[in-house]
């Protein structure tokens, strides 16, 4: 049986997510003009102190600005209407770009974080505290710059349902992300390049761009992780497949749900596919009649399943009722 028409589609593309993306557009610049300001500066300070940890924080502004032009790429593309090469739509791009996101937090910020911390480590770095005197006025401009782009995403993500409904946008989950690994990060610089001055050990400074390295590759392994979860096929949440099977199970034309296979699309748009054994005695016009009446009462129900397909079946799919995808369990590591 088909699934929802293309006019369906286009609005739920539109209205309440437009509107959404609107203000994750403004919160992603936001976090943009930020992050290249900082970046600047921070460079400029590290290559007069000649601090590893300014210079690490350096390369982790660029990672983030680079992420964010990757998020206005993802807002853009992802609302495309769908078309014969993509019927479904294009909402996975959105998954596409904060994979790439990720990937750019782990190779430009992570790794580079890492060399500087053993570079220094081994080779020291040739001190000049006035320098650090305004690496560190730098870091404390950075600290508050980032700490505004942090409210301002955190903000958003209340607006949009507070807890993890507002992070659903893996937009504003990353900015979310980068900005509270940026706030850390600086504290981190702050504290190593404060104790290299007090004490004169630059041990101090390349643990702190250690540790600096090992949480941008933290946020990047969990940031990729659910991209890739989204990306191969992520089932809908069980508590939004729970209640589908339930509607589907009161309606009166339907025997039994033998399976109910859903995935996520894109951020407001989820594919189900109900395999229904019907009660006997139907013939094929109250089918046809029955199948409609149920796929509208889905669509009006949960305005996020808008592709909807049922599999009328008179034999029980065991197998189906028992695989990860018919159940709304999730897998993987």
């Amino acid at each position: 049986m088909s699934g929802t028409s293309p006019e369906r589609q286009s609005r739920a593309a539109s209205g309440t997510g437009a509107e959404a993306d609107r203000h994750t557009k403004v919160t992603v610049l936001v976090a943009l003009a930020a992050n290249l300001v900082i970046a600047v500066a921070k460079a400029v300070g590290g290559v007069l102190s000649g601090s590893p940890a300014l210079l690490s924080e350096a390369a982790h502004s660029v990672a983030d600005s680079l992420n964010e032009v990757f998020l206005l790429a993802a807002l853009r593309r992802s609302r495309r209407p769908a078309d014969r090469r993509h019927p479904f739509g294009y909402g996975k791009e959105r998954f596409f770009w904060s994979l790439l996101a990720a990937v750019g937090i782990f190779v430009m910020g992570g790794c580079f974080s890492f060399f500087q911390g053993f570079q220094a480590l081994r080779e020291g770095t040739e001190e000049n505290f006035g320098g650090y005197v305004a690496g560190l006025i730098v870091l404390g401009v950075a600290l508050v710059a980032e700490g505004g782009s942090l409210l301002r995403a955190l903000h958003q993500a209340r607006r949009q349902g507070g807890g993890l409904g507002g992070l659903r946008d893996p937009a504003l989950r990353t900015v979310i992300a980068e900005d509270g690994t940026a706030v850390l990060g600086v504290t981190l610089a702050l504290a190593g390049m404060a104790l290299h001055m007090v004490t004169g050990q630059v041990a101090w400074e390349a643990s702190a761009s250690l540790a600096i390295g090992v949480l941008l590759v933290y946020v990047a392994y969990r940031l990729g992780r659910d991209a890739r979860d989204q990306l191969i096929g992520e089932a809908a949440d069980p508590e939004l497949s729970g209640r589908i099977r339930s509607l589907l199970e009161t309606q009166p034309e339907i025997d039994s749900v033998e399976a109910l296979f859903t995935m996520r699309m894109g951020l407001d748009s989820t594919l189900v596919a109900a395999r229904i054994d019907l009660v006997p005695g139907l013939d094929s016009e109250r089918v046809e009649k029955a199948a409609v009446r149920i796929k509208r009462s889905l669509a009006d129900t949960f305005p996020e399943a808008d592709q909807i397909f049922l599999d009328v079946t008179d034999r029980p799919a065991g197998e189906a009722r028992k695989s990860p995808a018919a159940t709304g369990e999730r897998g993987g590591a």
